[in-house]
């Protein structure tokens, strides 16, 4: 079984058992949902260790969580550094045109007249819109933003996207 990371704990905050989490899903309000059931993977283990969420709430750039049986920051120091990571099978569904990153990541990028840009390598969030980061195997990386005017075709299953660059984007 696949598993995709959502989250990273980082820090405790405050003495009561709650969790700082760094977020890398943009479903966190399902995923940190009260009574839902976390897979935890700490450094070095392969083993997941399952917590269920007693709380949720978010603050500054965090999201911030309690777990059922961990009452205070001695129950939940250990945690620090473990990965949150969901499951293949629970991923759900998206809207059209729109596209987990590990489906993305390492596809190859051309042009509509058939030319190799290169691989994506890294997605950037910019908030208007995603840019990805795509690096030839010389050269330096280009940065396509992912909009519908740029983006034309994005095939998942052949790992394969086309691009109609405008003027000055691969310069």
């Amino acid at each position: 079984m696949q598993w995709f990371n959502v989250g990273t704990i980082v820090n405790t905050h405050g003495i009561r058992g709650e969790v700082r989490v760094i977020s890398r899903t943009h479903f966190p309000e399902e995923r940190y949902t009260v009574g839902n059931k976390l897979a935890l993977f700490m450094p070095d283990s392969k083993t997941p260790i399952y917590l269920v969420v007693a709380s949720h709430r978010q603050h500054k750039n965090f999201d911030l969580l309690t777990f059922e049986n961990h009452f205070n920051v001695n129950d939940v120091e250990k945690y620090r550094n473990g990965v949150f990571k969901i499951s293949e099978n629970d991923l759900g569904e998206l809207d059209e045109n729109e596209f987990y990153y590990h489906e993305i990541v390492g596809c190859t990028v051309f042009t509509t007249e058939g030319v190799n840009i290169g691989k994506v390598t890294e997605i950037l969030e910019t908030g208007a819109n995603d840019v990805w980061t795509v690096t030839p195997e010389k050269g330096k990386p280009h940065y396509i933003p992912y909009i519908e005017d740029i983006v034309k075709e994005v095939d998942i299953d052949s790992k394969k996207i086309i691009i109609d660059p405008m003027e000055g984007l691969l310069s």
